[in-house]
């Protein structure tokens, strides 16, 4: 009995196998390839589809259009900020990232376990209390700052921007220190006998051997950005609104098939970016 229990478990293992491969697959890129459709859905409202239509891809470029009636200036202005957010942070948050994975990699100093834990402290806490505390402590700065100078400042994309530099440190710290940790240190000892300075040991050998680690780092910390609605929404002000908090503001009336638009270039740029990472990856190996 068990020999034939073992026989069908092994002829309906690969099939089961597959079956439950799919499932999950459909699962995860249905959603986005029902987007991807319906952002050439000829109708107003994404609930039903009566026909085939490039005009939102063109309303997006800015061409007149019969059906469409959002403005996509105000799409573009807010994608504007999203991209000058995420992009802004990123950068900060990379060199950042870099710095500190190397200094937890690489030296002993006292208060190290207390910074890893203050470090990965953003990606722990739930996001809507990192967003109210954000909200708390700027207002509690612009309350010092308008009291010693006089001077009031107000929540906008500076903010916002500080406010994801805040949890992006920690993604792209883990990140470039797990690539870190794979280099073995005597090849900076051997750089160093050989007459290398500790500048030149980074730049020649570290730097080129923990890209991958940092450019995946900073890819993640962008995409993260450029995602975040919650606590953008904390800490944004009054003409500051990313696209996150542009379509949540949409979705009060309805969500026009220009999001979807917006949404499937968006997705095809980060794809592209992902294949020339991969592409320079493999080029770094073969050589």
């Amino acid at each position: 009995m068990s020999i034939l229990l073992d026989n069908l478990t092994r002829k309906l293992g690969k099939p089961w196998l597959w079956s439950h491969a799919l499932l999950v697959l459909a699962f995860l890129y249905g959603p986005i390839l029902i987007l991807i459709l319906y952002s050439f859905n000829a109708s107003r409202f994404d609930a039903v589809w009566t026909g085939f239509t490039l005009e939102w891809y063109q309303a997006l470029l800015g061409k007149p259009s019969t059906i469409v009636t959002l403005d996509s200036a105000q799409v573009w202005s807010a994608l504007q900020n999203s991209l000058i957010v995420a992009t802004i942070s990123t950068c900060c948050a990379t060199g950042l990232g870099t710095a500190v994975a190397l200094a937890l990699e690489r030296f002993q100093f006292p208060g190290q376990r207390l910074l890893e834990g203050a470090l990965f402290l953003p990606i722990i806490i739930p996001e809507i209390t990192l967003g109210i505390a954000l909200l708390a402590f700027f207002s509690l700065i612009f309350q010092l700052l308008e009291s010693l100078t006089g001077v009031r400042l107000v929540l906008g994309l500076p903010t916002v921007i500080i406010s994801h530099i805040t949890f992006s440190l920690a993604y792209v710290t883990l990140a470039v220190r797990t690539r870190l940790a794979e280099v073995d240190p005597r090849i900076e000892e051997a750089a160093m006998d050989l007459g290398a300075n500790e500048w030149r040991t980074f730049t020649r050998i570290i730097l080129p051997l923990i890209w991958p680690g940092i450019l995946s780092g900073a890819l993640l910390a962008f995409t993260v950005s450029l995602d975040d609605f919650v606590i953008a929404f904390f800490t944004t002000g009054v003409g500051a609104t990313t696209l996150p908090l542009f379509v949540y503001g949409m979705i009060k009336l309805s969500v026009s098939p220009m999001i979807n638009a917006l949404s499937s270039l968006t997705l095809l740029a980060s794809l592209l970016l992902v294949l020339c990472s991969l592409t320079l990856e493999r080029s770094r190996r073969k050589s």
